[in-house]
């Protein structure tokens, strides 16, 4: 396409990660307008219009791309959207994390005012927003898939077509993060033991990432945020807190086996009482603490 070509996109949340995927769209070289109840105009991206509500965004952009804190928030500005006169919008992606039934709930609610919703969460964090190297899952025709790629891969560098019903990225997106979530606290335990048997956390990293037990926590999160007592994942235990108690609801649901999960959520829900808007990785203290 050339820039002539390029549909407007709307942006609506542009929080941590709203704001860094927008920038990484917008560089791109789409035409762009955005809104975020929060404030729009410090948030948005140099260079791109500024929408005074989401019916405005919605009366402007063709491609209306979401990122909000939760399924009750994405409903609501499904509904401004749906009752924008003269509107430009004709699809709407959700980067957000809302859970299976969510998703198809507002994909039913646009779907009846001829709105097509495409299932798009990412993981990666704010680091990956800002890089452009998060994975997007997402749930959708192969043709919505392929007309969308341009706009996806601005936002990121892994873009998966992982199904084609509302409410499968979210699955996707929800047992990604339950096995990012138990690799943590896992570890933290491992990591906990083995510094009572004297062994140096350091050295248990460089075995545990050259044999089977190594995963994303000892990876990355322990050697560049833990062992450095950084504690700076830029995730909150509140945010992870909120996927995997989407998580446990969604196997509820589904009916299928949560003891794992069931016991990861207890835990979760520990230590953010006990330490509000810590970061995600504040959990090795708090494991090895007994708290």
């Amino acid at each position: 396409m050339t820039s002539a070509q390029l549909p407007t996109i709307g942006f609506i949340g542009l929080g941590a990660m709203g704001s860094r995927m927008a920038a990484n769209v917008a560089a791109a070289g789409f035409p762009m307008i955005c809104f975020d109840v929060a404030g729009t105009r410090e948030r948005a991206p140099r260079g791109a219009a500024i929408g005074a509500s989401v019916g405005a965004v919605a009366a402007k952009a063709e491609v209306i791309v979401l990122s909000l804190p939760n399924g009750s928030v994405s409903a609501s500005v499904a509904e401004e959207i749906i009752a924008t006169n003269q509107r430009a919008v004709s699809t709407v992606i959700d980067t957000s994390t809302i859970g299976v039934a969510a998703a198809k709930a507002v994909h039913d609610r646009l779907a009846g005012s001829d709105l097509a919703y495409m299932d798009a969460p990412v993981s990666g964090g704010i680091a990956g927003a800002g890089a452009g190297s998060l994975a997007l899952m997402f749930a959708g025709s192969a043709d919505e898939f392929e007309a969308l790629a341009p706009i996806l891969r601005a936002m990121s560098k892994n873009p998966f077509h992982v199904g084609t019903e509302p409410g499968q990225a979210q699955a996707m997106k929800l047992l990604n993060n339950f096995l990012s979530g138990l690799a943590m606290t896992g570890t933290s335990e491992a990591i906990a033991f083995g510094l009572t048997q004297g062994l140096d956390m350091a050295t248990m990293l460089d075995v545990l990432n050259a044999s089977s037990g190594q995963n994303t926590a000892t990876a990355d999160k322990f050697p560049n945020r833990v062992l450095t007592e950084a504690y700076n994942a830029e995730f909150l235990n509140s945010m992870y807190l909120k996927d995997i108690t989407l998580y446990v609801e969604n196997v509820a649901s589904a009916g299928t086996v949560d003891t794992i999960s069931g016991n990861l959520l207890g835990i979760w829900q520990r230590f953010a009482a006990a330490e509000p808007g810590a970061d995600l990785t504040r959990i090795f203290p708090f494991v090895r603490d007994k708290r």
